[in-house]
């Protein structure tokens, strides 16, 4: 009978049914079948039968009752985030950065090393292995617990997670980081760009949570970009969106030479300038200029809602958000509004946390994750 959906139609609807259901409990929530049935815009009837369905595969598990109420408390369920963990690694030019988070994203265990943009392939991929060994054994975990890795790293990086093109770091290009890290945690590994990922972290837990189109800046000792466009992470077509400052005239590859000299590292420029000492603006004020012409550029073509500055100048926001807005609206037919990021240099590992998270949700759907425990 035409028009009647098939056997895979009707598979991927209770996929599609069962992920529903589990976003209504992420994050803690209890609720009872009715509830999940108004979150979902499912019937009851059905809202009972994925319930049933999870619940038998452990996804779901039944908690407390409500006290207080007359007659006997209705049954309430909730998302057994403790099934599993994910973990996240950001590879920076001075911190190798990892974390292990359930499967709400919340963070369990945290290691950090240091390392210098000088270091080699060899050194830095060291730190790599300390940085998850450390993380993995102080939460009790080893790498056969993970349900999937997020990677975040400078550089363009293709799909299988090798560095295409590194100018950053010593010896990156060519690296195969998915390779490296399935030698710890043998889980499917996820690699993508770090301002990309910065970009990812402020719409699930940032101050662009509520902004469809966005333009994320990488502001530090380095200066990149992450574009959302009408709700998720553009790539474009070889996975190079963003990267206009490879365009020399724009400034961003000797944006932050302007913060340095005479008055000391970055961070004390920004003091400085803070402090009204005029050498230090007037150097401020370059650097922004600089920020400035390629953001505008960002702008221009996509027309965002909102521009966030985040990385390890944000610390920074007093003496950076005013004049960078100044700067777009001599630019820019439309300003967008300017936000400084609220997770400053935790922001590529928290992306990477949910570039697994997403890793894990795809498999649920098709089936291909079971539950490595059951309640």
């Amino acid at each position: 009978m035409a028009g009647e959906p098939s056997g895979g139609d009707l598979s991927r609807l209770r996929q599609l049914n069962s992920l529903a259901v589990i976003k209504a409990l992420q994050g803690g929530t209890s609720l009872t079948l009715t509830e999940v049935a108004k979150h979902t815009g499912l019937s009851r009837a059905s809202t009972e039968d994925v319930v049933r369905e999870l619940l038998q595969k452990g996804w779901l598990t039944e908690a407390e009752p409500t006290a207080g109420g007359v007659g006997r408390p209705a049954r309430r369920y909730r998302f057994r985030a403790e099934a599993g963990r994910v973990l996240g690694v950001d590879i920076g030019g001075h911190n190798v950065r990892a974390v292990v988070a359930d499967l709400d994203g919340a963070v369990q265990n945290t290691a950090r090393v240091p390392v210098t943009p000088e270091m080699g392939r060899a050194e830095r991929l060291e730190a790599v292995d300390r940085a998850v060994t450390e993380c993995l054994e102080t939460a009790g975990l080893t790498g056969g617990d993970v349900w999937a890795s997020g990677v975040g790293t400078t550089g363009l990086v293709d799909g299988v997670g090798r560095v295409v093109l590194s100018e950053a770091l010593p010896e990156w290009t060519g690296v195969d980081l998915a390779a490296h890290v399935r030698r710890l945690a043998p889980a499917p590994v996820l690699v993508e760009n770090d301002s990309r990922l910065a970009a990812l972290a402020e719409c699930w837990r940032g101050v662009a949570r509520y902004a469809k189109d966005m333009v994320f800046l990488l502001a530090g000792l380095r200066t990149g970009a992450g574009l959302v466009i009408d709700g998720k992470l553009h790539k474009g077509f070889a996975n190079a969106s963003g990267e206009i400052g490879a365009l020399p005239v724009l400034g961003w590859i000797r944006a932050q030479e302007h913060l340095s000299g005479a008055s000391g590292e970055a961070g004390d420029v920004f003091a400085a300038a803070r402090a009204g000492d005029r050498a230090a603006a007037a150097a401020v004020r370059r650097y922004v200029r600089d920020l400035a012409l390629g953001t505008s550029a960002l702008v221009l073509a996509l027309d965002p809602q909102m521009v966030v500055v985040g990385g390890g100048f944000s610390r920074s926001a007093d003496v950076l958000i005013d004049p960078l807005r100044r700067e777009l609206d001599r630019w820019c037919i439309r300003t967008p509004e300017v936000r400084m990021s609220a997770l400053g240099e935790e922001g590529v590992v928290l992306g990477a946390v949910r570039l697994a998270l997403d890793d894990v949700e795809d498999r649920v759907l098709d089936g291909r994750t079971p539950l490595l425990s059951q309640p």
